[in-house]
Parts: structure tokens; C-alpha cells; sequence
């Protein structure tokens, strides 16, 4: 056993000698393996270093064309400006308008009637033949004569509704459609803030309105009809003249942007004055709708100094309405 392991021991010093022989082998091998991956400059002696090789000019690209930025991109598309949307809700409008629904109604009901006309008059027919004997040579056959006149009256019936739902569908009025409100200027526009005051005031001016129309729980009127419809004509003129005002201020604008630079400054001076009778004019505006707010707080308690505000700012505002309209 002793001797075994001897000479197993012997084999593994004898092939250790040989690798070790055929170490500088070995190492030659890998130096040429490794100087395929060195560049050509940095295998020269380190005696002489090698020249960084110059830069190659990059070929000109062309100019890129301009893009559009990505604010004004989300801004338009939040704006609801992509075509294929605003078609897409404008047949959606069209198809949910009253009259539209009217006429969808109209065409149903009238193809509905033309079928139980249709049928009525062959089902008769039918029972005329059956009855006279032209299907049996000479024979008639009353059940079927008795069937086809059964089949003639209930589709007549029909037909009588249908004819009856489309008399009453062209007797049918619409109501008449609310006024679109009117578009606000842009928003680079001085008038933009202005205009929108403008209309948050008509819709608490007309509530206001609307409520003392209502009697009150006493029974009695809060302020006579002629002082509501007063106040009411006022308030519609006045918003008239201010947007004439504030379409006077964005053509004046458009023409501040079309003129020379030596020729703005008095346009903008003049964007500036028309901007104040603007906010003036507003001032008067909430005016009423403060006198209307008031009168409606106290209708319950039966007070007039309220009343009396309401008809006071309603002539001021029919001034400043009349002013308003010569200037614009």
C-alpha cells in the first residue's frame, strides 16, 4: 500500500515538472492574445510616447426643424382644439339636441305607420279573395276570409296610434333653446378678466332676480314686478355695452400688434384708459347685484330701505349703461 501511494505521489511531481517547463510557453501565448485588443499607438516602447490622434471633424447635420413646444401642445389639447375631438362633440351636441331627438321621433313613427298600412291592406285583400272564393276555385273559405279581416283590424289599430303619436309629434313646440353665452376674449387680452367677472355677476344677478319674483313665505312680494323687470332690462343692457367695450379694446389690440413700435405706446395708452371705463363700469354692475343680494336678505323681515337701494342702483346703472353705450 505504502508503495502504491509512493508511486501515485511520483506521476503527480512528474506532471508538475512538466507544466511548470512549459510556464514561459505559456506566458508568450498570452502576451499575443493580449496584444491584439492594444492599439497599435500604445505598443511602442514607453521611451516615446504616442501622439493622441486628431479628432476627425464630425459631417454637419442638418438644422432640425422647429418643434412645437409641449406646453402649447397639452394647452391646445386641453383647450379642445384637436379636430378629430371637437367633431367627435360637436355630432354629439347635434344628435342630443331636442330637435333632432324630435325629428329621429317623427321618421320612426312614420315608417311604423307606412308597415301597419302595408299590412292591413294585404290582410284585407286576403279576405276578400278567401271570402269570394278566388283561392278554391269558386269556393270560399270562411275561416280563412274570418282571419285575414281579424289580422286587417288589429293592424289598422296599430296603425290608427301611429297615425294619432305622429299627429301629435308635428303639433309638438320646442321650447326655445338657451343663448349660447357669448365667447370671451383670449386670454392675452386685458378685457379677459374683466369679461369673466362680468359673467359670474349676470348668473348671481339672475338668481337673485329669480327669487324675488318668488313670493315669500308671507305671501306677499318681495319688490314689485316692474322694479324686477327694470332691474332686469338694466342689467341686459349694461352687459351689452360692456361687451362692446371690451370688443372696442381687443380691436384695438389686434391693431396695436399689426403697427409699428413707435405707434403702440399710444395704443397702449388707450388699451389703459379703456380698460379703467371697463372696471368702472363693472363696479356699477355688482352694484346692483349687491342691491339685489341685499333686498333678497330682507324681504323676510319686510324692510323698503332695501327696495329703495334696488331701484336707486338700478338707475345708476341705467346711466353708466348709457355712457357705456356711447363710448363703445
Amino acid at each position: 500500500m505504502g508503495q502504491g501511494r509512493r508511486k501515485d505521489f511520483g506521476e503527480f511531481t512528474a506532471k508538475l515538472e512538466k507544466h511548470i517547463e512549459k510556464l514561459p510557453d505559456y506566458a508568450q501565448r498570452a502576451q499575443e492574445k493580449l496584444q491584439r485588443y492594444i492599439p497599435p499607438s500604445e505598443q511602442q516602447g514607453s521611451s516615446r510616447p504616442a501622439r493622441p490622434a486628431p479628432p476627425k471633424p464630425r459631417p454637419q447635420m442638418p438644422p432640425m426643424p422647429a418643434m412645437p413646444k409641449i406646453s402649447q401642445q397639452l394647452t391646445s389639447m386641453a383647450a379642445g382644439q384637436i379636430p378629430v375631438v371637437a367633431d367627435a362633440k360637436a355630432k354629439w351636441a347635434r344628435w342630443n339636441e331636442p330637435a333632432a331627438k324630435l325629428e329621429r321621433r317623427k321618421r320612426r313613427t312614420s315608417r311604423a305607420l307606412t308597415f301597419w298600412i302595408l299590412l292591413t291592406f294585404l290582410c284585407g285583400l286576403f279576405a276578400v279573395v278567401a271570402g269570394t272564393g278566388l283561392l278554391k276555385d269558386g269556393q270560399a273559405d270562411v275561416l280563412q276570409a274570418i282571419a285575414g279581416g281579424a289580422f286587417a283590424i288589429v293592424f289598422g289599430t296599430f296603425g290608427v296610434k301611429s297615425g294619432l303619436r305622429l299627429r301629435t309629434l308635428n303639433r309638438t313646440v320646442l321650447p326655445a333653446a338657451p343663448a349660447a353665452p357669448p365667447p370671451l376674449p383670449p386670454a392675452r387680452s386685458v378685457a379677459r378678466e374683466p369679461m369673466e367677472r362680468l359673467a359670474e355677476s349676470e348668473a348671481s344677478l339672475a338668481e337673485l332676480l329669480r327669487q324675488l319674483s318668488q313670493p315669500t313665505s308671507l305671501g306677499t312680494m318681495p319688490v314689485s314686478e316692474i322694479a324686477v323687470a327694470d332691474a332686469r332690462t338694466t342689467a341686459a343692457e349694461a352687459a351689452q355695452a360692456l361687451r362692446g367695450l371690451a370688443g372696442r379694446i381687443q380691436a384695438i389690440e389686434r391693431g396695436r400688434d399689426a403697427a409699428p413700435e413707435r405707434e403702440r405706446g399710444a395704443l397702449d395708452a388707450a388699451v389703459k384708459q379703456l380698460r379703467e371705463q371697463l372696471d368702472d363700469g363693472l363696479d356699477g354692475y355688482g352694484g346692483l347685484v349687491a342691491a339685489a343680494g341685499h333686498t333678497v336678505a330682507a324681504s323676510s323681515d319686510g324692510m323698503t330701505s332695501s327696495k329703495e337701494q334696488l331701484s336707486d342702483a338700478t338707475d345708476k346703472l341705467a346711466g353708466l349703461a348709457m355712457a357705456l353705450r356711447e363710448l363703445s
